[in-house]
């Protein structure tokens, strides 16, 4: 049997990895996606990111055909697959969930979609081993997978979606279920995959962090739309609006009142917390403005001080201080003190619509 080569990507082709344009997507009266247009180039680790019921999934789904849009079209490489079932698309999908058959070892897991294409056995496991050196677990194949741990088993579920060399990968929070320190590490290791393979990966989240640390680019996700695309340091520095502010980090959000008080400006604003400083002085450096104010709580993070400071301009503001020396515990609780920050770090908001 053949491998048939239809969808496979070609970046010297000019088209998007993934081309979504005017996509509405309804169950019933809910509207899951809307209107939704969006390209994603070649090569790119693209992630989408939101709270749950935002949408991200089901464009995700909709990208592997899993669902068909109620409305507009989807494209691979400029190959319109808007009709096209799951296996005439050149995509895999890696889930939550790994799936691993528990019968098969794991050299005969990750050979699986080989052996369904119909690829001879010595060529199925010369592929198949050369995707686990890959993952860095050649040295496990004779293995099954109840004998792995979770982030092997991670690895492996990679290894497996990407043997059959699909033009996009698709991740559904395939990290989730691991611990934190375990996820970290794994987020390192799929980005540098990734790069490795240079296959164009699509990865869903609701981690900011997360999202943060692996995308080139990122679509935040609210209500079936994207409130906002860009790179992780155009979303973190310059969020376009409230939601997008409020949910990538954390941040100080300063509504039009005390916008106009504390800032002396119009509109909404957002400052981070690690760009205001806590003095106990008033006195500011040029460009620097400062509002009284008196400490509400001071928590100690190891590396960081978390100080809550309620303004005398009627606003709670969070402040991050790094613990850039060693840190000599005080309760600083009623303390008043001055906090202060510089106008360049103030961003503007964009009204809610």
């Amino acid at each position: 049997m053949v491998e048939d080569d239809t969808n496979r990507g070609d970046a010297a082709s000019g088209a998007p990895a993934v081309s979504v344009q005017s996509v509405t997507k309804q169950f019933g009266d809910f509207t899951a996606v809307d209107g939704l247009s969006l390209d994603i180039r070649p090569g790119e680790f693209f992630s989408m990111l939101g709270p749950s019921g935002s949408g991200k999934t089901t464009v995700l789904r909709l990208i592997a055909g899993f669902e068909q849009p109620t409305e507009g079209t989807i494209s691979l490489f400029g190959d319109d697959v808007t009709k096209k079932a799951p296996f005439d698309r050149n995509v895999n999908t890696v889930f939550q969930d790994y799936a691993l058959f528990p019968h098969m070892s794991v050299l005969d897991n990750v050979g699986y979609g080989l052996r369904v294409r119909g690829v001879g056995r010595a060529d199925r496991k010369k592929r198949a081993m050369r995707a686990l050196e890959s993952v860095r677990l050649d040295h496990v194949a004779d293995r099954m997978p109840s004998q792995l741990s979770g982030g092997q088993r991670q690895r492996v579920a990679l290894a497996r979606a990407t043997v059959v060399e699909p033009s996009v990968l698709l991740l559904d929070e395939p990290l989730g279920a691991l611990d934190l320190k375990l996820r970290e590490q794994m987020q390192v290791e799929l980005k540098q995959l990734q790069r490795d393979l240079g296959i164009t990966f699509i990865f869903v989240t609701h981690d900011q962090e997360e999202a943060l640390t692996l995308s080139d680019r990122i679509a935040v996700f609210n209500a079936g739309k994207i409130e906002q695309l860009g790179t992780p340091r155009d979303l973190y520095e310059n969020p376009a609006s409230r939601f997008v502010a409020d949910f990538i980090g954390n941040t100080n959000l300063l509504d039009a009142e005390v916008s106009h008080t504390v800032l002396g400006v119009a509109g909404d604003h957002s400052i981070r917390p690690e760009k205001m400083i806590v003095s106990r002085s008033e006195d500011a450096a040029l460009g620097v403005r400062s509002a009284a104010g008196s400490v509400v709580e001071s928590i100690y993070l190891g590396n960081s001080t978390r100080v809550v400071v309620d303004l005398d301009a009627g606003v709670r503001v969070t402040v991050l201080e790094q613990n850039v020396r060693k840190h000599t515990p005080e309760d600083a609780r009623g303390e008043r003190v001055f906090v202060q920050w510089h106008d360049e770090d103030v961003v503007p908001l964009q009204p809610a619509a």
